[in-house]
C-alpha cells in the first residue's frame, strides 16, 4: 500500500510541476510578445504587428525580424519603440503616448462623449418645459365637437 501512495504522490507532484511550468515562458519571449502587440504592421492592413493575417506578407515578417534583433542586442522596450518610430513613423505604435499632443488622442473620445450626454440632457429638459400644443379639436366646445363629428360622417359615408 505504501508503494501505491508513493506512486500516487509521484504522479500528483509531476501534474503539478507540469501544469505550474505550462505558462511560464522566458523573459525575453514575454518582451517580443508584449512589445510586438505594442506595435502595428506596415504593410497597410492595419493591424498589431504579431497579429497580421495576410499570407506571405513581408513587411510583418521583416519587421518581427527587427524586433528579435533588437531584443537580442539587449536594448531596452523604450529604445526598441524609438528605433521602430525612427525607421516608419509615430503610426507604428499601436497606442498614442500619454505625451505632447498625443495626450488629445486619449482626452478627446472622453470630452466628445460627455458633452453628447450633456447636449441630450438639454434638448430634453427643453422639449420637457415646452408648454403642451393644445389641439384644435380638444380646444372646441362640446356643441363645436359635435358639429365637427356630424360633418366628419356625412363626408366619410359613401
Amino acid at each position: 500500500m505504501t508503494r501505491m501512495r508513493q506512486r500516487i504522490l509521484q504522479l500528483m507532484s509531476i501534474a503539478l510541476v507540469a501544469f505550474v511550468m505550462l505558462g511560464a515562458q522566458s523573459d525575453q519571449r514575454a518582451r517580443y510578445t508584449r512589445l510586438g502587440h505594442e506595435l502595428m504592421c506596415e504593410c497597410g492592413c492595419g493591424q498589431i504587428l504579431l497579429e497580421c493575417n495576410h499570407v506571405g506578407c513581408t513587411v510583418s515578417s521583416k519587421m518581427t525580424a527587427e524586433l528579435q534583433t533588437m531584443l537580442k542586442q539587449g536594448l531596452s522596450d523604450d529604445q526598441v519603440k524609438k528605433a521602430f518610430v525612427e525607421e516608419y513613423g509615430v503610426v507604428v505604435l499601436a497606442a498614442p503616448t500619454t505625451q505632447g499632443f498625443d495626450r488629445v488622442a486619449w482626452i478627446t473620445p472622453f470630452v466628445v462623449f460627455a458633452l453628447g450626454i450633456a447636449a441630450v440632457v438639454y434638448v430634453v429638459r427643453t422639449w420637457k418645459r415646452r408648454p403642451a400644443v393644445v389641439s384644435a379639436i380638444a380646444a372646441a366646445a362640446p356643441a363645436e365637437m359635435d358639429e365637427m363629428k356630424r360633418r366628419a360622417r356625412e363626408e366619410t359615408e359613401v
